[in-house]
């Protein structure tokens, strides 16, 4: 099997690599069965990422069907799955909470625009070379702000005024409505999480996070329990697609967004090629990181038409992807189209989630997020640990871009200073 090192600098989707190589009915039937899984897995979850970012659950099925189809159809990887992330909770919900919807519609369109032109002019191999440090730095800090933005709906917290965005007033504010806690909301976020651990454990091939939110669900229903469900937040999600439309924007605002759209374009450049990377590695195969850029990016900008949020690589609904047997690009495009079938034949169903269930899949996904072991390995050697905690710190205290620029700069401060720092530690 070749592993795509001769074409890696090619801007030729993947897709058209495999149909030029002959697509036959065995791969199709591979690519129907992984297509399943992974919406499957991506129904709970692009809803779950969305209510997170401070939008409504329908935007984030947009992105995962408008995004995740482009994503395959046009990206130089032939595993990646596109998608709503949970990295990009943080950046979202700040961005919701400062400019509005229609402010992150514009954010995420020029955010796609300035994605294309870095694959367009062949940046896609400096997004590898930041160091290692840094990149586990930042996601442990995103992980940590994705599970302290959770423990308002996992317990059923009721606030004087609005959430703080940064951390430690987010901490104290939660702290203070100690008493307004909800203990059949709490119950249901913790059991929807243990639930998705336990099946992860002793049934791996089941799907965890849409069993434990429906069960969530029929346990609020049938048993009449007084919770913040999709319904009686957001109304329901409707049956389909909206009619695609460009935000609204002014030159004034189109300056505002721009440092979160840029921001957005640097975590989606870095996300997309780690999680293509990851398929790699896993498959053997080497993907066109240019191409995947270009195709990032125009997903990107069709999300935003359609009222979706950022579009990324996705590193677990990607494995999840390889390890129920895809054999091309189809899998991601069949992926959306069995979530556009959930959205037009069972949306009602969607009114019933309990907002704590959706709360403590993100839970699951913070704790699996942040990588603990080689966190502490990195602590071990003083550069790559004064790396590491610089990132960790200013993504947790700060922001990812303050984070991610203070991580390189030490880094390389640190490589002119002993010639080289170790990408890997030790």
């Amino acid at each position: 099997m070749p592993n795509g090192a001769a074409t890696a600098h090619l801007y030729r989707p993947k897709i058209v690599t495999v149909l030029s190589e002959g697509y036959a009915g065995a791969a199709l039937k591979r690519d129907l069965l992984a297509g399943l899984t992974v919406a499957i897995v991506a129904l709970p979850l692009s809803m779950a990422i969305a209510v997170a970012s401070g939008v409504s659950p329908d935007r984030g099925l947009y992105t995962a069907i408008v995004g995740g189809f482009l994503v395959s159809a046009l990206g130089g990887s032939r595993f990646q799955i596109g998608g709503p992330a949970g990295a990009f909770i943080v950046l979202v919900s700040a961005t919701v909470a400062r400019f509005g919807v229609e402010g992150l519609l514009l954010t995420v369109l020029l955010s796609g625009l300035m994605l294309a032109l870095l694959g367009a002019l062949r940046l896609g191999s400096l997004i590898r070379h930041i160091p290692h440090a840094v990149t586990v730095g930042f996601t442990a800090g995103i992980a940590v702000t994705i599970l302290a933005s959770q423990l308002k709906d996992l317990a059923g917290l009721r606030l004087i005024g609005a959430e703080p965005g940064p951390v430690l007033p987010k901490l104290a504010a939660l702290a203070f409505a100690l008493p307004t806690l909800n203990p059949a909301a709490l119950g249901l976020g913790l059991g929807a999480a243990a639930l998705i651990f336990a099946l992860r454990r002793w049934r791996p091939h089941w799907p965890g996070m849409l069993i434990a939110v429906a069960a969530a669900a029929a346990l609020a229903a049938f048993g009449h329990l007084d919770v913040a469900t999709i319904g009686s937040r957001f109304g329901g999600i409707p049956h389909g697609l909206p009619a695609p439309r460009l935000p609204a924007f002014d030159p004034k605002l189109l300056r505002e967004v721009a440092p979160a759209a840029l921001s957005f374009t640097l975590l989606g450049g870095i996300e997309s090629l780690l999680s293509a990377k990851v398929a790699d590695g896993m498959t053997g195969r080497m993907h066109r990181s240019n191409m995947e850029l270009v195709a990032q990016g125009l997903a990107n900008i069709a999300s935003a038409l359609f009222g979706g949020v950022s579009v990324t690589g996705t590193i677990a609904r990607t494995a999840t992807n390889i390890r129920a047997g895809a054999a091309s690009p189809v899998a991601g495009m069949l992926h959306a189209g069995f979530l556009l079938v959930f959205m037009l034949v069972a949306a009602p169903l969607a009114s019933y989630v309990p907002l704590a269930a959706l709360a403590g899949v993100l839970v699951v996904v913070s704790w699996n997020m942040a990588e603990k072991a080689e966190f502490v390995r990195l602590l071990k050697n003083w550069r790559t640990a004064a790396v590491l905690i610089a990132t960790f710190g200013l993504t947790l205290l700060r922001d990812l871009t303050a984070g991610i620029v203070a991580g390189c700069l030490l880094a390389a401060l640190f490589a002119l200073l002993h010639r080289a720092i170790p990408e890997e530690g030790a």
